[in-house]
């Protein structure tokens, strides 16, 4: 199996189900007994959360370049950022190292590609939904998606930032959400995207009223995938 890298920490909480993702595909694959070769490096959010300007994003793009230099140089032949926010720096990161940095919305867009989805309602933190670093990958795969509806950002931003980032899981956050995918399903959306890599923990990835096409789970096969050779 070849070593991977991932740049964590933003949150801990996806952090954690990148890891139990990555482990249960590989030991459903190799065996009972198997792990995943892996280096994290968990990083402080507290640092990195709540940015708002270019010096704030270039201050960042140099923590998780610095960060994934390490793990190159400590032997991982591939890397990937676990979180969606801050694929917003994924240039500046992949052209610090020479190992390949898997794109988080490239794997959801090939997969839906695949799938031959072509229209999506997009749910995560405010800068994923509204800017265009993450939304052009998705329409460079065919994937025509919903404008925001800057009132359902706004409570989707808040329930990521102040209770899923922190670990915390309601269950009027579930309903919440379940509510909004419905509305969406009624807009006219044909399947939604999970642009947070903690949405996992309120909204039922394997029952739902659409089609659910989780970054988290699809970016953690990719590299799952990668690890056993297989891609």
């Amino acid at each position: 199996m070849r070593k991977l890298g991932l740049i964590g920490g933003m949150s801990w909480v996806s952090t954690r189900s990148y890891y139990e993702h990555i482990n249960q595909i590989v030991q459903r694959s190799v065996g009972p007994r198997s792990s995943a070769p892996m280096l994290i490096d968990s990083l402080d959010f507290s640092a990195l959360s709540g940015l708002t300007s270019d010096e704030d994003w270039d201050r960042a793009a140099g923590v998780l370049a610095t960060s994934a230099k390490a793990l190159a140089g400590a032997g991982a032949g591939a890397l990937i950022i676990g979180a969606n926010s801050m694929h917003k720096v994924y240039d500046r990161v992949a052209a610090a190292v020479d190992v390949p940095v898997f794109h988080i919305a490239d794997c959801v867009g090939e997969r839906m590609k695949a799938d031959g989805c072509t229209n999506a309602a997009l749910l995560g933190t405010r800068n994923v939904v509204t800017e265009r670093f993450y939304r052009q990958r998705l329409v460079a795969h065919g994937v025509d998606l919903m404008p925001p509806d800057m009132a359902v950002v706004e409570e989707v931003d808040r329930i990521i930032y102040d209770e899923l980032m922190l670990g915390k899981v309601t269950r009027d956050a579930e309903r919440r959400l379940k509510t909004i995918i419905t509305v969406k399903e009624q807009d006219g959306a044909k399947a939604i995207v999970l642009a947070c890599t903690e949405l996992e923990l309120v909204v039922d990835v394997d029952a739902n009223v659409l089609p659910i096409y989780d970054s988290t789970r699809i970016h953690a096969e990719k590299a799952a995938a990668w690890i056993l050779g297989e891609d």
